[in-house]
């Protein structure tokens, strides 16, 4: 099925597996705000956004000097004042959840960013005179990810945070590393040469639970939001090692035969001990849990990793929606659930 081009083709008719190939593209785009923004001190960084909109910011958030909140909610933490970085970023600029967060932030005064494609979020960036960030349209907000964290980092830096040249230099390395590394997971390679192809069959018909160590559990979210979207599978995550303190035992009980995909997205630059754990959690729970699928993260550097194992993550998934006779790209009872608020 899956390297029958024409049944591709048929089922993803908006093109996803080819957004997925030329994602490693939105690290290049360049993006200016419509009003240039002029930062004051800054103590410390919130980010209201939610899904995909707020991976951005899980890909960012350790690698500051100032403490960093993400906000996935309607309401701001206490201590926002005028020394907040705050983000107000949507893809849809329509995200209740955000629109009432940024609200808050501009009663108290806090110095706003806004990242969107359109929306509510522009129309109010535009008429507060707030600066705002355009992300380039596409069918969904996950697919979107890399715009949104290229925003991202070009506003910390904008507000000193960060060093724009390196973070252009690391960027721009690994666009290039992407760029080769989609070719062995597209729809022309076979299956049995094409490793997202063979994962993806593994996970038919399973509950899929991602496990990773605290550098890589953004992708390991990733994952869980594309194979809930993409596939329309059910799935969850957990962190190495938060899960050996509590969900470890769970996996321990009746039945032993149990309807799950477990997949580890285990990298070499987590902690040596986040490293052993992944084993050890393997030994002693031979038996108890399917034999967890290990994808060793490929890349020589933090920025390389994650953005190796979010591409692998959506390649996956959308090869699983596929299998599962569907396309990737709706999510219809979303947009149902929304709807039925306002009623």
């Amino acid at each position: 099925m899956l390297d029958d081009l024409n049944y591709i083709q048929g089922k993803d008719v908006v093109g996803t597996l080819g957004l997925a190939s030329r994602q490693w593209q939105q690290l290049l785009e360049e993006l200016t705000p419509t009003v240039v923004p002029q930062f004051g001190q800054i103590d410390n960084v919130v980010f209201a956004g939610m899904g995909g909109s707020a991976l951005a910011a899980e890909l960012v958030k350790d690698g500051l000097s100032v403490p960093f909140q993400i906000v996935r909610n309607y309401d701001i933490p206490p201590y926002v004042g005028k020394n907040t970085l705050f983000f107000a970023s949507s893809y849809s600029g329509n995200t209740e959840e955000t629109i009432e967060a940024l609200s808050q932030a501009e009663a108290k005064g806090a110095q706003i960013v806004v990242i969107a494609a359109g929306g509510k979020l522009q129309q109010l960036a535009a008429e507060k005179n707030l600066p705002f960030y355009l992300l380039p349209t596409v069918d969904q907000p996950r697919y979107a990810v890399f715009y949104s964290f290229k925003a991202t980092v070009t506003i910390l830096a904008a507000a000193g945070l960060m060093q724009m040249d390196e973070i252009h230099a690391q960027l721009e390395e690994a666009a290039k590393f992407l760029e080769e590394a989609v070719k062995q997971w597209a729809p022309e390679v076979p299956t049995d040469k094409n490793p997202a192809k063979q994962l993806a069959q593994e996970l038919v018909g399973k509950s899929v639970v991602v496990y990773a160590g605290p550098k890589m559990w953004p992708a390991a979210y990733k994952w869980k939001i594309s194979c809930n979207e993409n596939a329309k599978q059910i799935a969850w995550t957990n962190q190495i090692p938060e899960f050996n303190h509590n969900e470890f035992i769970g996996w321990s009980k009746q039945p032993t035969d149990k309807p799950y995909a477990v997949i580890d997205l285990r990298s070499n630059l987590e902690h040596p001990r986040v490293q052993k754990r992944f084993e050890v959690t393997a030994r002693l729970l031979s038996g108890m849990r399917p034999e967890p699928h290990v994808v060793e993260i490929q890349g020589d550097t933090p920025a390389k990793q994650i953005l190796w194992a979010i591409t692998y993550g959506d390649f996956v998934t959308l090869y699983l929606a596929l299998l599962n006779g569907l396309n990737p790209a709706p999510v219809d009872l979303v947009e149902r659930f929304k709807k039925a608020l306002d009623e």
